[in-house]
């Protein structure tokens, strides 16, 4: 319970056991005037009458604008849910966007990859083929200088 609600209570109890208390002043009758007529009527069960309908006025207004908030509150957070709704599939928009961004970024390295790849063992099996026909045209070399020179060795010796 809060603060107020005590303190109404305390409020109530407290007008109910003066209204009890002085019960024979509440009762006593005595002559009313309404402006247009006058009217024999106990004044204090018309006051506390009164002032219980205004009470309940007052309360009804108060459970009025309490289920007016209630009812706006409510309003709200829906409306906050459907944003909120709203935002999460954008971000999720967002991230599929961002991965299929990713994915074909990717997609396009690894195909440059392989294309350098490619190019790359081409041109190093085109420098094996160099080197090889370089590697054979020295042996050749070697193998025509020594042939030589073993003729010359051979002609000077029978010579």
């Amino acid at each position: 319970m809060g603060l107020r609600s005590v303190v109404f209570i305390v409020l109530f109890v407290a007008v109910t056991a003066f209204a009890a208390l002085n019960w024979g002043a509440f009762t006593a009758t005595t002559t009313l005037s309404l402006g247009f007529g006058a009217v024999q009527a106990p004044l204090g069960l018309v006051m506390l009458a009164f002032s219980a309908a205004v009470a309940l006025v007052f309360f009804a207004f108060a459970i009025y604008v309490q289920t007016a908030a209630l009812l706006e509150s409510r309003k709200q957070m829906k409306e906050l849910q459907i944003q909120r709704e709203l935002a999460e599939k954008a971000e999720s928009s967002r991230i599929t966007q961002l991965q299929q961004s990713l994915e074909a970024g990717f997609n396009r390295l690894a195909g440059l990859l392989e294309a350098y790849k490619a190019e790359l063992t081409a041109h190093m099996d085109s420098l094996e083929q160099t080197q090889a026909q370089h590697i054979t045209a020295t042996g050749n070399g070697w193998s025509a200088a020594i042939g030589e020179l073993d003729e010359r060795l051979t002609s000077h010796r029978g010579t």
